[in-house]
């Protein structure tokens, strides 16, 4: 153990974990904030803390590796996000913001419309989410059908909310007479009129489109049994594509006139040949014609509906006689021509007006802050706290954007996040005294019984003391963090392409009135899920979709359990340790799969592991978390090819390669007991680069890089040089070789 040259402590201001440099922060969209999270669980031991203020971000389409041994604190980290913690859990400081929301703070039932939605998880053991006794078809259309009818509801309210407010902002933009106000009306009651005639056109197309799938899907499922010689309702099915496929027959979809003799001939022979299952043979030929005209339909452009329902509302023209592709184009320029381009312009003066009213509001707001952080300088009053509270988060919301299509988590959550920091705080107080003097008078009942020679018959339960410094530190950095956020808006304003905006509001429009359409029927739910067990490798889905869990192995088994997380089309997706129970051939396979599923959809991927090996292709950051901290986070080059810390050396030391026959290094030692943590650096211990120092007070995150931060005195400049381990720089140079090649 090395002692530190010039001094043993030292002061070093922290740097966020996972922090970046502005620009590239901008440039992507925060899917996830998680902000000073501590957790800790009641133990008869004691209080166990199982992660200790723990930051990251996470940005769409990317890979957050989130790795450590059993015990680290990475899969309570990401239960916590789920929303899934124990009951004996105890968020003692903390935030994780998604969507506008504290995901910390919200009831069970905003959780209901979260989970499995919006985020989903992949556990370690597929069986921990599949229903024995439900077959995998079923379970994997339940999340399609509840997620369609409250997309419904949601897409309208939010179409009309929206409107409203843009409406609004034109008024106050462009002068806000009479005249204005009734011009503006009609612009956005004609936006409003038109979209209803585009749903219509929409959902007569998608009834019809929906008929060919059903239609395709119903052809899939009798040649599949015709093949396996397994057909147990001939006569019905092939009703059910005569009607789907009849339904199909539509200006945009199937215009092929071959297939109208085809469906009579199918009605014909399926009476002929129902009881002679000898003859089921002869319909194939039949059947295999009309699906390939189904699925030529279904391959055709779109209509642009949007335009269309413009053109038909207010042309007074009938539409030309034109190839859809052709069409398209006309009626985007007829539209553009005589609606869109004003509107958009005129969406662009209320984007303009709305944003500089916001970017004042926060100027304003500046000081504030600063007042409100100087209130806990001292004791702070309660009775005043709680005033400031009502009167800094009613401005604080006055500073939204009401325009802002990706909501300012920090100020939604800022009323929420700063009472809760403030009602600990008070609790604190209040209880800190009383728990106090029960414990001591506990505590010296038990040792008079215990110097008299008796056994005491009761446990002596540990104080439960609320750190009033911590309490403290957590309200201030709430009035931080909204205070960064608002910086952050005022000085990128004059970087906003209004533009760009003002189409981003009409796509929003549009998203949202085809949501209102698009519902998901048993029969829609049933083709996307047999797609979606082809997408996840499943072979024969027709025969699978009818089977029961236990009917599958292991590697199988979580394939349908990534199917059915994907089934809702989440926005993030968590994955535990999805491959620990697998065989080494099976891991390949899924983290291959989860990894094409990730590029196809621009899923955002929180990956659990204790193996580094595992996300060495597939993560774009990593965090190594130890003894519930975050000690080293970066790019999977920084950690791979730069790594700093040596918990992240012992890591990479202990992990397999198939390229040297070296003898791996166990990593020394146990984790520390977290009934009392260690003063210093949890891995001091078990470390044989540790410092004096490391004994004495946990080391700051030291900024490396842009992208590469780590948790270790050694990256104090007054800390001796450290060389990396042999084992690890070598392979560091096999790595780099072989990605030259």
């Amino acid at each position: 153990m090395k002692k530190m040259t010039k001094k043993d402590t030292v002061e070093v201001k922290e740097t966020q974990a996972a922090a970046e440099p502005a620009a590239a922060a901008a440039a992507r969209e925060k899917k996830l904030e998680v902000r000073n999270l501590t957790i800790s669980f009641r133990t008869v031991g004691g209080k166990v803390q199982a992660v200790r203020d723990v930051s990251f971000d996470v940005y769409k389409g990317e890979t957050l590796a989130v790795v450590g041994e059993s015990g680290s604190g990475k899969s309570v980290t990401t239960r916590a996000v789920m929303g899934i913690l124990a009951g004996n859990a105890i968020v003692e400081s903390g935030e994780i913001l998604y969507d506008g929301k504290d995901l910390l703070k919200i009831s069970e039932e905003d959780f209901h419309k979260l989970r499995g939605d919006k985020i989903a998880m992949i556990f370690q053991d597929p069986m921990s989410s599949l229903n024995p006794i439900m077959k995998v078809g079923t379970q994997l259309t339940e999340a399609m059908l509840l997620k369609s009818r409250a997309n419904v509801r949601e897409s309208r309210a939010q179409f009309n909310e929206k409107l409203k407010a843009l409406e609004n902002a034109m008024n106050l933009a462009m002068g806000g007479d009479e005249q204005t106000k009734q011009n503006n009306k009609k612009r956005c009651g004609d936006f409003d009129t038109f979209e209803y005639r585009h749903l219509a056109l929409e959902k007569e197309y998608l009834s019809a489109r929906q008929g060919a799938i059903e239609a395709t899907d119903a052809i899939d499922r009798l040649l599949f049994e015709i093949e396996k010689n397994a057909v147990k309702r001939f006569k019905e099915i092939s009703a059910e594509i005569h009607r789907d496929a009849a339904r199909a027959v539509h200006e945009y979809v199937v215009t092929d006139e071959s297939i109208t003799p085809l469906l009579d001939a199918l009605k014909e022979k399926s009476d002929e040949i129902e009881k002679s299952p000898e003859r089921y043979g002869e319909i194939s030929e039949t059947l295999t014609k009309i699906r390939d005209i189904l699925n030529g339909a279904l391959e055709k452009i779109q209509p642009n509906f949007f335009a269309m329902g413009y053109y038909e509302q207010f042309s007074g023209q009938p539409l030309p006689q034109m190839e859809t592709q052709q069409l398209n184009a006309y009626l985007r320029k007829y539209l553009d021509d005589n609606f869109m381009l004003e509107f958009i312009d005129c969406a662009k003066k209320a984007l303009v007006y709305s944003e500089t009213e916001c970017v004042k509001a926060k100027r304003e707001l500046l000081p504030e802050l600063d007042s409100a952080k100087s209130m806990f300088d001292g004791e702070p009053d309660k009775k005043a706290v709680y005033a400031l509270i009502k009167e800094l988060s009613q401005k604080v919301m006055n500073t939204v954007n009401p325009l802002d299509l990706v909501k300012d988590s920090a100020a939604y959550t800022f009323r929420s996040s700063l009472k809760s920091a403030v009602d600990r705080y008070f609790d604190g107080v209040a209880h800190n005294s009383k728990e106090q003097a029960r414990f001591d008078k506990e505590t010296e009942k038990y040792e008079k019984l215990k110097q008299s020679g008796k056994d005491p018959d009761f446990k002596l339960v540990p104080a439960n003391i609320i750190d009033l410094d911590l309490a403290r530190e957590n309200i201030l950095r709430v009035i931080e963090r909204l205070k960064e956020s608002v910086q952050a808006r005022i000085d990128g304003e004059d970087k906003i392409d209004f533009d760009a905006k003002a189409v981003a509001m009409v796509d929003f429009f549009k998203e949202k009135a085809s949501g209102v359409v698009n519902k998901v029927t048993k029969a829609i739910a049933r083709h996307r899920a047999l797609k979606l067990l082809e997408e996840v490798g499943i072979p024969e889905p027709y025969k699978r979709f009818n089977q029961y869990p236990f009917e599958f192995s292991g590697g199988m088994r979580q394939r349908i359990v990534i199917a059915i997380a994907l089934a809702a089309n989440p926005d993030i997706l968590i994955c535990d340790e999805p491959t620990t129970a697998l065989d080494v051939t099976i891991q390949s396979q899924i983290l291959e799969l989860i990894n094409r599923i990730k590029a196809e959809r621009n899923l955002t991927v929180i990956f659990i592991t204790h193996d580094l090996g595992v996300v060495a292709n597939m993560a774009d950051r990593i965090a190594v978390m130890y003894a519930g901290k975050i000690v080293e986070t970066g790019t999977d080059e920084d950690v791979f090819y730069r790594p700093a810390h040596p918990y992240t050396w012992a890591l990479l030391s202990s992990m397999p390669d198939l390229d040297t026959s070296e003898k791996l290094e166990a990593i020394p030692g146990t984790p520390p007991n977290m009934i009392f943590p260690p003063v210093g650096d949890a891995f001091a211990p078990r470390n044989k680069y540790a410092l004096k120092i490391d004994f004495e007070q946990q080391p700051p995150m030291f900024k490396i890089s842009d992208t590469h931060y780590a948790a270790t005195w050694l990256l104090h400049p007054d800390a001796p040089k450290v060389e990396l381990p042999k084992i690890v720089s070598d392979r560091i140079s096999r790595m780099s070789e072989v990605n030259k090649k």
